[in-house]
């Protein structure tokens, strides 16, 4: 494993919450995404939903060297190619691609494959993803993590869908990773409430602190 890729997954891990960032304009998912590095969080998963989505992900790695900036909803290899040239530090899927992960197996990106079931997850990990993102998390249930752990302890899970600060402490009790936050994050944002995201952020900042100092 290259020491960028071990570097990154370091990073993913150490920023605990992941706030998942869609909007309908470059602008705006930049501000949003930059709201919530100001309340704290050091993981952003910019999706590629949003226009010029490389070029958002290029302008936020020069900005925050020490967090990552990921790629979220990539369903295709060019796009993979496009984010990962811009600097994406992790490639994320809504489902397991195999495409996608020999492509970021070759450039030694983390890849995050969206799973649901055992047999998304054996691929997943047979693939080379080092962590697979629960998804939907609110469908599963923390419970699911500690199932999973029987035929497979090794897996890495990042639940992501549904992930609230109510439920945080469950997901980390349950042997979560990392987790991924999204509307419940930065859903003000959509309507230009900028400082609430920044709020959002801090309050979960706070939480995950809570969690992992207890």
């Amino acid at each position: 494993m290259s020491m960028n890729r071990l570097n990154s997954l370091k990073k993913i891990v150490d920023a605990g919450i992941i706030a998942v960032v869609r909007a309908e304009t470059p602008e705006k998912a930049e501000a949003i995404s930059k709201a919530a590095i100001k309340g704290g969080v050091t993981g952003i998963e910019l999706t590629f939903t949003v226009p010029h989505a490389d070029q958002v992900i290029g302008r936020l790695t020069k900005e925050l060297p020490n967090g990552v900036i990921g790629a979220g909803t990539v369903l295709d290899t060019t796009s993979t190619r496009l984010a990962i040239m811009a600097g994406a530090g992790y490639i994320v899927s809504p489902t397991f691609d195999a495409d996608i992960a020999k492509l970021c197996n070759l450039y030694q990106v983390p890849y995050l494959p969206g799973c649901s079931t055992m047999s998304e997850m054996q691929k997943a990990l047979e693939g080379g993803s080092d962590i697979v993102k629960l998804f939907p998390a609110v469908v599963a249930g923390p419970s699911m993590i500690k199932e999973l752990h029987g035929p497979f302890p090794q897996m890495n899970v990042m639940p992501t869908g549904g992930v609230n600060l109510d439920n945080l402490q469950d997901w980390f009790d349950a042997g979560a990773v990392c987790a991924g936050a999204s509307g419940n994050l930065v859903g003000p944002g959509a309507a230009g409430d900028y400082d609430q995201v920044t709020e959002n952020a801090k309050a979960y900042m706070k939480k995950l602190n809570a969690i992992r100092n207890k």
